[in-house]
């Protein structure tokens, strides 16, 4: 193990947030559901989600045995629902086919819907404390700016990145969780992608990006949600959330002026499983689903 690992590890457990994913009771499916809701989602924003969810759904069996709109309606606004169903099908998955357990080998957990490469390996490190790669944006970042000198990582992993990224994970499983978990906090608050804390950083005097006058990389390209599709769909599963009956169509035309565009959003919430049309140009959260 490098020096910078060290000192990065020993950083976290002064610097660690204090997070109820990460406690010493913390279970597998805990885990395995902050790691799909935290996707593209701040943890401010998780974090109650999170807690409702775990005090309703504590193992994947109470989960299985949820109705799929109950499911979507306890995600609410943290946007993509669509894992809130692959959730959902997980927990069937753990149940059906791992007597309700959250698999512990990496191919098991790319079995689940919905879990990839980084979520599988995320629970292998963070819930069993085993060793694996596990790489998200944060962690590419820091490895990108302390070992390569750059302003951060390609847009695309690479075989290259992720054969660097492998080599520093310690052999031992305790020591490579740690590593795991510590180089992702450094990258979530210190090494972060705008306004670095590099003048905080306690690897600063061995940063590459740092010695090279921390160059600017290509600007970043800022996604846009005002008059999307995604916005339109999020106003539609809004007033679905909260209906506890079959809403008409005329009450969802509503929502959203531009007839096309709404009615395009409408077929994509369908067409993933979040809505179900009903009866005579009525619209609901799904009763029943099939992945």
């Amino acid at each position: 193990m490098t020096d910078i690992q060290s000192i990065l590890i020993d950083w976290y457990r002064q610097n660690a947030r204090d997070l109820p994913w990460r406690a010493a009771d913390r279970t597998a499916w805990g885990v395995l559901v902050s790691e799909m809701m935290l996707a593209q989602t701040p943890v401010s924003r998780v974090e109650p989600v999170w807690t409702d969810w775990m005090q309703r759904w504590p193992s994947p069996a109470e989960m299985a045995r949820a109705e799929p709109a109950e499911v979507i309606r306890r995600w609410d606004r943290l946007g993509y629902p669509r894992r809130a169903l692959w959730l959902h099908e997980a927990a069937k998955t753990c149940v059906n086919r791992f007597s309700g357990q959250v698999p512990s080998t990496y191919d098991d957990l790319r079995s689940l819907t919905g879990v990839g490469d980084y979520t599988a390996s995320a629970v292998i490190a963070f819930a069993y404390g085993r060793r694996a790669v596990v790489l998200d944006t944060n962690v590419r970042r820091v490895l990108a700016r302390i070992w390569r000198g750059s302003p951060g990582p390609k847009p695309h992993l690479t075989a290259t990145e992720r054969q660097m990224a492998a080599e520093l994970v310690p052999e031992d499983d305790p020591t490579a969780a740690s590593w795991a978990i510590s180089v992702m906090e450094f990258g979530a608050l210190t090494c972060t992608a705008i306004n670095p804390r590099c003048d905080e950083c306690p690897v600063q005097s061995h940063c590459n990006w740092d010695r090279a006058g921390r160059p600017s990389g290509p600007a970043r390209k800022t996604q846009k949600f005002a008059g999307t599709d995604r916005q339109v769909r999020g106003k539609l599963m809004a007033v679905l959330r909260t209906a506890h009956e079959p809403v008409p169509r005329a009450q969802l035309d509503l929502v959203w002026p531009d007839a096309i565009q709404r009615q395009r959003a409408l077929d994509s919430l369908v067409a993933d499983g979040l809505v179900d049309p009903v009866h005579d140009e009525h619209f609901s959260l799904p009763t029943g689903i099939d992945l």
